[in-house]
């Protein structure tokens, strides 16, 4: 059994999961709060590719993906001059705003009709709309220039966005930054971790889960709380049994 995917569950209709593939077929393992995860990591090597309900395996040894295999999105790179051979994002698309706790922030865009659901693939604590405009094309225009003009980045890394786990957003610099556009709409997000400090970075699949934020998976294992960057565990063939190696302890669990 090999971890080929994973769902962020941001969609109202979706639940959060790991993708498993074992023999040709794909599966769900829901990664739904106090679920108990119990899997040895293996070998990794490429995930292959998934169409619906099949998986075609891939032996190659580059993790999570090899060349032939890697889906890299390649919008996500578009400034506004189009990378494909023939521009195809002819819909309405957003511009936002994203917050990170405490005080990361970023511009982004996306086509899709609910620019919340991107914000919470991302794991944003907050949110604001600051666009509406007819093309990708243009979107990503109005995303350079805006990182052009101000210190906003338009990605932020997952070790950062776990850093700020259990704090809250800056508001005063969330609402000077939103001072100097012009907003549609703000949201703000919860995940229902309980969290009151940043869970330990590390990979692995053994543990109760305790909820997702964006793709960072947070299970408790061994009197700790504990980020796993679920793109980290893609690639990874899967051996029952709960994995049986030294953690590095939470250590909030010494009273």
């Amino acid at each position: 059994m090999q971890v080929v995917g994973y769902r962020t569950g941001a969609r109202a209709d979706a639940e959060p999961a790991l993708v498993l593939a074992s023999r040709g077929e794909v599966e769900r393992e829901p990664l739904t709060p106090g679920r108990k995860l119990s899997y040895t990591l293996g070998d990794r090597h490429c995930a292959g590719a998934t169409d619906g309900d099949e998986h075609l395996p891939c032996a190659a040894p580059e993790a999570p993906y090899c060349e032939l295999h890697d889906s890299t999105w390649i919008c996500a790179k578009c400034t506004g001059t189009c990378l494909k051979r023939e521009m195809d994002c002819h819909t309405e698309h957003a511009v936002y705003l994203a917050a990170f706790a405490p005080s990361t922030f970023k511009v982004g865009v996306t086509g899709r009709s609910d620019p919340t659901v991107r914000l919470r693939e991302q794991g944003a604590d907050r949110g604001a709309i600051v666009g509406r405009v007819a093309d990708g094309r243009i979107a990503r225009e109005l995303e350079a220039e805006i990182a052009a003009a101000t210190p906003l980045p338009d990605s932020v890394r997952v070790a950062t966005k776990v850093e700020g786990m259990g704090l809250g957003v800056d508001e005063g610099a969330w609402e000077r930054l939103l001072e100097g556009f012009d907003v549609e709409t703000t949201h703000e997000f919860e995940y229902g971790l309980g969290l009151d400090a940043a869970p330990i970075p590390d990979t692995f699949a053994t543990g109760t889960v305790v909820g997702t934020k964006g793709r960072v998976l947070v299970v408790e294992r061994s009197g700790g709380r504990f980020a796993v960057d679920m793109r980290s565990l893609v690639g990874y063939e899967l051996e029952p049994g709960a994995g049986t190696r030294a953690l590095q302890s939470d250590l909030g669990s010494f009273g």
